[in-house]
């Protein structure tokens, strides 16, 4: 079948379109509540394209917020290495009054301690505590008959918390008893 006649067979199939009377006010309601639909349609396609910018604009600001988020914990990471330079500057020039340099890498481990605890971050307690994996990682165990199994007998490294959180479990070496 040609495509003329496959058309002409569809048109003959084609049922006439049916009219339909309906009184006047009908119809002007009808028209209006059309208007009103095409309306509305137009307003759901604004506050979609409103909504979908809304989402872009707020994604550039999370990410600009988590570009700068550290900015002033960085800030006075900067003034704890001033020091650490200028304690380095001292000891590379050959000054050799030890008390007095371990007295200032003792105030700069002080102000840094105390700048992670402005920021909510504190040491989690290991020494004679019993093993918790959710706060410690055992690296060694050592046979101490004098201990309860399980207890943390050394500090490897220390872990920490950050608001009640652990930011980084201690690793520890605990007894067992043979």
């Amino acid at each position: 079948m040609s495509h003329k006649e496959n058309k002409k067979s569809h048109e003959e199939n084609k049922e006439p379109e049916k009219s339909v009377t309906l009184p006047e006010s009908e119809y002007l309601a009808l028209k209006q509540d059309a208007e009103k639909a095409s309306e509305f349609a137009d307003k759901i396609m604004r506050l979609q394209a409103d909504f979908e910018n809304s989402r872009k604009r707020l994604e550039r600001e999370k990410q600009e917020f988590i570009k700068f988020a550290n900015e002033g914990v960085i800030l006075e990471l900067l003034n704890i290495l001033d020091d650490l330079e200028r304690a380095v500057g001292l000891a590379e020039s050959k000054q050799e009054d030890l008390p007095a340099f371990l007295k200032g890498v003792e105030m700069i481990m002080a102000h840094l301690y105390e700048m992670l605890k402005v920021h909510g971050v504190k040491p989690i307690e290991a020494q004679g505590k019993i093993f918790d994996p959710n706060f410690h990682e055992a690296l060694m165990q050592v046979e101490n008959k004098d201990l309860a199994d399980h207890t943390v007998v050394e500090e490897m490294q220390k872990g920490y918390l950050m608001n009640d959180r652990v930011l980084r479990t201690s690793k520890v070496k605990v007894s067992k008893k043979n």
